[in-house]
Order: structure tokens, then C-alpha cells, then sequence
């Protein structure tokens, strides 16, 4: 008795000591659906690095953005892993504000994720972030629909022949809509989109010296056209329509076509959760003949605050989040078609993936027809393709998408929206000391 009460008591002591001995590292995360499985699987992780803990703070996308932002501009120390867009890394990075990821160890591959995402990561080369998932955007249309309208869907249509379809598939009597695209408000919600989609009409938010661009006509056919469309074939209140209302729109049948994020193809094509799962088809986001497309790139991404005291665990748990391996543990628990998508070629690669997500190919397509580094007709002094990477673009791009809701809810004209987004850029960039 003696014997096991001794042995139960060096059990609790080495227990006691291997606790107080485990590193905790605190992770900022975004509360959508692909983070929250990564938080149930990490079992794995743990059982990997016993001497590891891990503490999650899971925030809605807005607050996210706020919180991680307030604590590494003040050095804070509260995260030792923080979830991060592809619009903060290159800003973030330049200010010495994020560690290099130059310990992931010596299996993970940095090589094998997909160029473009890669890119919007990397300062001077250097990787500043890991992508968890990658997307770009593109058209998911009803088949059934575009068949009804006697047309078929080019892997690479124009906006002209997206026009011409919305408004020949659209038949409000019986609650279709043409064409479901963002109208609410935010740098991340409607202007991601018209931003992306003023690239492909050859506009720019800028000029070469960052004199703001809203008064050429480049801006002025990109907000006609979107009104005119959304007027024409959107639904009703579209002006309050982000990404999760139009994407219940969709699987609810009532859109012919949604031009959004490529991530939302394994929702829409999901028996489970849509009611056209069956009649989805998928094209490149359209042009006009100029030699870029409307469609964005972005990553949700793990990277590391310089001011973290644990660096060498932090990385630990960036390698097994975003590398093969957890790709692998997710598709042995939850099926293929739910892998994070848009990150490794590899993975475009694998045979069971393709068979899995029919979405496959044109998500990489459009993701490779997107450049972050070159993201309009004509030249820029700044990257991002749906936003530019300046710290003033937060506050300024949801200004702007504030004035085109309002124009889309007829609340001001086109013209209005575009004088009053210029006069705000000018004085944006001129405080900020871009412009004399």
C-alpha cells in the first residue's frame, strides 16, 4: 500500500513538474468554419510536442483585425501566434513588426506553396507568413439556369457576356436573381470586389506619384457597370449583401450567378448545406480584353509578433497548421472536399483532391491569374490586388465602400460616390504625406 501511495505520489510530482515545465503559446484566431476544425484537431499537434500547450483567443473577423492590430503596433505581447491577411504582412513585415519563418523545419516544403500566395507573404524574399488557406475569386453559375437562357458559360467569360446573362437569367416572379455580388460596406466586402473588378476595366486606386484615381473614367464605367447590373439583376437590398448573405442567397437557389471567393465552391457544391449542389458550374473571374481579370488573391494566414518570448514553439505550431502533413490529418478525419483549399501544389496535384472538389483546377487557374505585384493595366506604386498594402487603406477603403453601397442603394448617384471618394483619398494621402 505504501509502495503504490509512493508511486502514485511520483506520478503527480512528475506530472506537476512536466506541467510547470510546458511552454503555453496563446493563438489569435479567426472564428470561421476551416479555423474552428483546426482547433478540434489539434490533438495531433499536442501529442507531437508534449511540452507544448496551446491557449486559443477565437474572434469574429472584424474584432479579430482590431485586436491583433492594437497588440503588435503597442508591442503588447499578448499573442504568440496571431491570424493575419495577406493586406497586413508586407505592411506589417517592412515594420519589423513579424519574425521571418525561417525555422518551420526541414521537411516542411516551403517550396511547394503555390507561387502566388507565396508571394504576398514574402518581403525580399523572405517568408513572413504561412498560408493556412488561400483563395482567389470566381464565378459560380447554374448550369440549369445558363441552359435556360440558351447559353453556355466560357471557362474565361467578359463582363459584357456576364451582363447579358444576368439580366436573361434573372426572373424575380419566381425569386431569381441574375447575379448575387457584394454590396456591403467595408474595405473587405464590397471593395475587395470592385476593387478587383476595377482592375479588370483598367482602373487604378492610385497613379505612379499616389494622386488618387476615382475622377478617370476608368472608375466611372467600373461603378456604372456594377450599379446598372446589381439594378438590373441583383437581389433587393443588395446594398447590406456580403459574402454570408449572398452565399445563403445561392444555396437557396436564388442567384443564377455569384462572382466571390473561391473558398465558397466546397459550400455551394455541399449537398448537405445547398440546394443546387447538383447544378453548379465554375469560370475565371471576367475581364474586358485588357489583360487582367476581376479576381482577388488573399490568404488567411499564421505568423509570428516579434515581441513573442516563444518563437521556437510558435513556429512549431505554424509548420504542423499549415504544412502537408495537416492536410493529410484533415482529409483522414473530415473527407478531401473539406481541406483547406489554396495553399500547396501539391495538393492540386493529388488525384483524390481533383476527384473530390470539381472546383479544383479553376481554383488554382484563378489564383495564378492574380498578381500582387503587378495588380492593374497600368503601373502602380503599391501591391495587393483587392486592397493596397498602406496602413491608411483600412479606414480609407471602408470610406469609399460606404459611398458605392450608398450609390448602389440609390441613396447618391455614381458620379456623387466617385467626387466624394476622390476628395477623400486626396485628403487621406496628402495627411498621410503620399501627396503635396
Amino acid at each position: 500500500m505504501k509502495l503504490r501511495t509512493l508511486i502514485l505520489g511520483l506520478c503527480s510530482a512528475s506530472a506537476f513538474a512536466f506541467a510547470a515545465h510546458a511552454e503555453t503559446i496563446t493563438i489569435a484566431t479567426v472564428n470561421n468554419g476551416d479555423m474552428v476544425r483546426m482547433q478540434k484537431l489539434t490533438d495531433d499537434f499536442t501529442a507531437k510536442n508534449p511540452d507544448i500547450q496551446l491557449e486559443w483567443v477565437t474572434l469574429e473577423e472584424n474584432v479579430l483585425r482590431e485586436r491583433v492590430t492594437t497588440d503588435i503596433a503597442t508591442k503588447g505581447g499578448q499573442y504568440d501566434v496571431m491570424t493575419i491577411g495577406t493586406y497586413e504582412v508586407p505592411i506589417w513585415a517592412k515594420q519589423s513588426w513579424l519574425l521571418p519563418l525561417d525555422n518551420l523545419g526541414a521537411d516542411y516544403d516551403a517550396a511547394d506553396i503555390i507561387p502566388a500566395i507565396a508571394g504576398g507573404l514574402s518581403v525580399d524574399n523572405k517568408l513572413y507568413a504561412a498560408p493556412f488557406y488561400g483563395e482567389s475569386s470566381f464565378v459560380m453559375y447554374r448550369k440549369d439556369l445558363m441552359e435556360k437562357a440558351g447559353l453556355t458559360m466560357p471557362d474565361a467569360p467578359t463582363w459584357e457576356f456576364i451582363g447579358d446573362a444576368a439580366r436573361k437569367m434573372t426572373d424575380r416572379a419566381a425569386g431569381i436573381n441574375g447575379v448575387c455580388l457584394r454590396g456591403k460596406a467595408g474595405w473587405g466586402e464590397n471593395m475587395a470586389f470592385l476593387t478587383a473588378m476595377s482592375n479588370s476595366f483598367g482602373a487604378r486606386w492610385f497613379d505612379e506619384n499616389w494622386k488618387p484615381q476615382f475622377d478617370q473614367p476608368e472608375w466611372k464605367t467600373t461603378l456604372d457597370t456594377y450599379v446598372k447590373l446589381m439594378n438590373d439583376a441583383g437581389p433587393q437590398g443588395a446594398s447590406s449583401n456580403g459574402f454570408n448573405e449572398n452565399l445563403a442567397l445561392f444555396q437557396q437557389g436564388k442567384c443564377g450567378m455569384w462572382i466571390d471567393a473561391t473558398v465558397a465552391a466546397s459550400f455551394v457544391s455541399d449537398p448537405k448545406n445547398s440546394t443546387v449542389a447538383d447544378k453548379v458550374g465554375y469560370a475565371l473571374a471576367p475581364d474586358t480584353g485588357l489583360g487582367k481579370r476581376g479576381n482577388w488573391l488573399w490568404a488567411w494566414s499564421l505568423a509570428v509578433p516579434a515581441g513573442t518570448q516563444k518563437a521556437e514553439a510558435a513556429q512549431k505550431f505554424v509548420s504542423w497548421a499549415t504544412s502537408k502533413g495537416y492536410l493529410d490529418l484533415v482529409a483522414s478525419k473530415e473527407g478531401w472536399a473539406n481541406v483547406p483549399p489554396g495553399t500547396r501544389t501539391s495538393l492540386y496535384n493529388n488525384a483524390e483532391y481533383q476527384k473530390a472538389a470539381p472546383f479544383a483546377k479553376m481554383t488554382l487557374d484563378s489564383i495564378n491569374a492574380a498578381d500582387p505585384t503587378k495588380p492593374t493595366v497600368k503601373p502602380v506604386p503599391y501591391v495587393g490586388v483587392q486592397f493596397v498594402a498602406i496602413p491608411e487603406f483600412q479606414g480609407l477603403g471602408t470610406t469609399v465602400g460606404q459611398l458605392f453601397s450608398a450609390a448602389l442603394a440609390g441613396q447618391m448617384s455614381v458620379d456623387d460616390a466617385l467626387k466624394q471618394a476622390q476628395d477623400a483619398a486626396t485628403a487621406t494621402m496628402t495627411e498621410g504625406g503620399y501627396i503635396q
